[in-house]
């Protein structure tokens, strides 16, 4: 699942975006509110993880512009103001939660998967798709009953299927969803992690979760 963290204090920043990662999510983080309005009005995200007190554009600003337009991204608020009137503020502006510095790092991931959740409308940690269980808590993966062995980056486009399982996702919703700012979107990496995860999740099996739709995308779960 794809992040966007607008922070303005560098170390907070930089440590959110690196345990993150290495929990398997796409981060893109800048410390500007105005260029943090622009990353979230132009790309896909799943979460939003808002400070309040920004330069340029605040964040109350920021929730405003994200709303009028209708984004379904979650807003998670991160700051330091925790008077009553500034979280009921921030949750009538539209943030879907609200969580005061200093905190544990623990209670973000746990309140970040809960928002995912809900931005995929479901209520159990686990995602089960035919055989093929996902612990979104406990990141794991089985099929048949049997562990499987994933990277971080092939269980994060796993999930994304997984939670649009029944739906065509095209290769641009999956872009803006599993990969960073950064990354290439017309290379040829969404192909080999696709190669990799049909080879982990679909080999030896007779009844196939991944299917190609020629000129339009992915499917994940049986074929109507």
């Amino acid at each position: 699942m794809r992040l966007l963290i607008v922070e303005d204090y560098a170390p907070l920043r930089d440590s959110l975006a690196k345990g993150l990662r290495e929990l398997g999510y796409s981060v893109d983080a800048t410390g500007n509110g105005t260029e943090g309005a622009w990353f979230a009005e132009n790309h896909g995200y799943d979460v939003i993880v808002l400070d309040l007190m920004l330069p340029g554009t605040s964040g109350l600003e920021i929730l405003r512009r994200i709303r009028s337009k209708g984004l379904a991204m979650r807003v998670l608020v991160l700051t330091a103001k925790d008077a009553v009137a500034d979280r009921v503020k921030a949750l009538d502006e539209g943030a879907d939660d609200y969580l005061v510095k200093p905190f544990a790092f623990e209670e973000l991931a746990a309140r970040l998967r809960a928002l995912v959740r809900r931005r995929y409308e479901r209520v159990n940690p686990v995602i089960r798709v035919a055989d093929l269980e996902l612990d979104t808590l406990a990141r794991r993966t089985t099929r048949a009953g049997e562990v499987i062995a994933l990277s971080a980056r092939e269980y994060a486009l796993l999930e994304y299927l997984a939670s649009r399982a029944g739906q065509i996702v095209t290769r641009a919703e999956i872009y803006e969803h599993v990969y960073e700012a950064e990354s290439e979107p017309w290379s040829n990496v969404l192909d080999v992690y696709i190669s990799h995860l049909r080879r982990k999740i679909d080999q030896g099996h007779d009844r196939k979760l991944i299917h190609t739709r020629r000129g339009q995308g992915y499917l994940f779960g049986d074929e109507p």
